[in-house]
């Protein structure tokens, strides 16, 4: 548990209103901090709750001033690296993310998640292992509620609060301290924040910084990168998948410490990356405590979030899968290797660059690709990264990837949304981008697809 603090009478300058700053900024108001809600933009949506609490609005820049006289500054995940808060943390200044903020007043059992792939996933099935036992439950933190917003409640008070966590969240905390940690895996992603992939790596090793002797720290037990940053900090250090204690033993997920065993078949998450993120939350469930038959009825319930590996439908035999969740190489390499021995793949990838590598990506399409279609901002990297290694098809729309999609694929193939980047140039997010992927399939003739 990480050590409480008392914030009343504070001067707290909390900078970015998206919705963990404004959660951030009205949770420090009526603790009675004196707040000061900060961001760049002239216009921010929302702030009339703040106002109405007593917090002060600067916007429009970051004004120095108002630094000067904060006791702390709480900083949201999509602010990037400010002078005038190292300027501050350099003095002293205590400078968080909202994340560190909420943990200092969370009295349940804290298990706390990241990784490049498969966090969300993780996320929610471990939740949902602990919804099984009875317990008050709260996923959150990355995944979408603030983490602010457990405080006070069943599962913040007594029960268990299942934090996904982004590098980003990570950079700025201090004495965070999850009961069971997790890394889940790292490739290279979001190299357009950090100035190299060590720095990205080491941000998520932030997660394991505060933990003691007797907590938990869970990480794939052949990744030696993965390892190193776990036995950097004090917690015991657990490994899943291949060689470790809950994997895949033939046709079957297994537990060798508590005799678990689940046919892979009967897994209610499909998918071969899935049965990693499977055996990661179920070992990451039973270091919180959660009770065996819990972690199983769950493992054969839980099916998964949206836009991650989502079967949309079939047309004329192809299957149209949307994984618009695969922001970043190393994910879409994994959907697609995901098919392999099953069905050739005409891919659909493009967006925002986050500043990696797409050799990967031409690896895997060399392995299962049937054709490729790009669209977005990266089009025109991406297709130099694939080079000869399937036939390229360019889309000025994701409807029209959707119909040049559909003319590359053979009966029997799948169409896969896997953009490899991030939604930001077309979309709000990236399930605004999987929404508008499956209303592009549902519109074609003899469409065959999930209600």
């Amino acid at each position: 548990m990480t050590a409480s603090i008392d914030i009343a009478g504070e001067r707290v300058v909390v900078v970015g209103l998206g919705a963990s700053g404004r959660a951030a900024a009205r949770f420090c108001a009526e603790r009675g901090a004196q707040v000061v809600a900060n961001d760049s933009r002239t216009e921010v949506d929302g702030l009339e709750p703040l106002v109405a609490a007593g917090v002060e609005l600067s916007l429009g820049g970051h004004d120095p001033a108002i630094f000067q006289s904060a006791n702390r500054i709480v900083v949201s995940p999509g602010v990037p690296p400010l002078a005038v808060v190292d300027e501050a943390a350099a003095r002293g200044v205590p400078v968080w993310s909202e994340v560190e903020l909420a943990s200092r007043f969370l009295r349940g059992t804290l298990v706390a998640i990241t990784g490049t792939n498969g966090k969300s996933t993780v996320t929610s099935l471990v939740a949902a292992m602990g919804e099984a036992a009875g317990l008050p439950a709260f996923a959150g933190a990355n995944l979408g509620e603030p983490l602010v917003h457990a405080v006070g409640t069943a599962a913040g008070d007594r029960g268990l609060v299942v934090a996904e966590l982004s590098s980003f969240q990570l950079e700025r905390v201090d004495a965070l301290r999850p009961k069971v940690a997790a890394v889940l895996n790292v490739s290279e992603d979001h190299l357009d924040r950090y100035d190299s992939y060590a720095g990205y790596v080491a941000a998520k090793g932030r997660i394991f910084a505060a933990q003691r002797a007797e907590d938990h720290a869970v990480v794939p037990a052949d990744d030696e990168v993965c390892l190193g940053l776990a036995r950097a900090g004090a917690g015991a250090v657990h490994g899943f998948g291949p060689g470790g204690e809950v994997r895949i033993e033939g046709d079957d997920l297994v537990d060798t410490e508590s005799g678990l065993r689940v046919p892979v078949a009967e897994l209610a998450l499909t998918g071969g990356p899935n049965r990693l993120n499977a055996c990661a939350a179920a070992l990451i469930a039973r270091l919180a405590g959660i009770p065996r038959a819990a972690i199983e009825g769950a493992l054969r319930s839980f099916g998964g979030l949206g836009h991650r590996m989502e079967l949309v439908g079939e047309v004329d035999g192809v299957a149209y899968f949307d994984d618009s969740k695969a922001t970043n190489v190393g994910a879409a390499v994994a959907a697609l290797r995901g098919f392999m021995g099953r069905r050739r793949v005409v891919l659909i990838a493009g967006g925002r660059d986050k500043g990696g590598s797409y050799a990967p990506l031409a690896d895997a399409l060399r392995e299962v690709g049937r054709g490729a279609v790009l669209l977005g901002e990266a089009a025109e990297r991406i297709r130099a990264g694939l080079g000869d290694a399937a036939p390229l098809r360019a889309a000025e729309s994701m409807e029209d990837a959707v119909r040049v999609a559909r003319e590359l694929a053979q009966p029997g193939d799948a169409v896969l949304l896997a953009p490899a980047c991030s939604s930001f140039d077309m979309f709000r997010s990236y399930a605004e981008r999987g929404d508008v992927f499956q209303a592009a399939v549902r519109s074609l003739d003899s469409a065959e697809v999930n209600p």
